[in-house]
């Protein structure tokens, strides 16, 4: 029931954030993961995520090392390591890394994460 980092690879996603599925159902059912996904995610100093949406997923984001800018609904606020947020479905949101190191995030989703869930705005 476990996973090692070193074997995954990275993929950018729709929002251009580069993530490594740490667990996902559709590669690690045989592992009991079925109805979540974990991700980390990393954006480079400077860097933004596109501004999206998931229509069915809830995502909790955790700042695992950097600092930035998050966009989320109405609101924008600064974001740094030890801080976690949560993503309801449908919620516009985009991380902007303004510090000088880069932005790691640790994101849960459920249902798990899908490109076909994410619609860039």
């Amino acid at each position: 029931m476990k996973t090692r980092y070193a074997d995954i690879h990275a993929f950018v996603t729709r929002d251009a954030s580069e993530i490594r599925e740490l667990m996902h159902p559709d590669r690690d059912a045989r592992l009991g993961a079925a109805r979540q996904s974990l991700a980390e995610a990393r954006v480079a100093p400077g860097a933004r995520t596109l501004c999206h949406r998931h229509r069915t997923s809830e995502e909790i984001y955790h700042i695992s090392a950097g600092n930035g800018r998050m966009m989320l609904g109405e609101d924008t606020f600064s974001v740094e390591t030890g801080d976690t947020v949560c993503i309801p479905p449908g919620t516009p949101h985009w991380l902007h890394n303004t510090g000088t190191e880069t932005l790691v995030v640790l994101c849960a989703c459920t249902p798990p994460y899908s490109h076909d869930d994410t619609e860039l705005l």
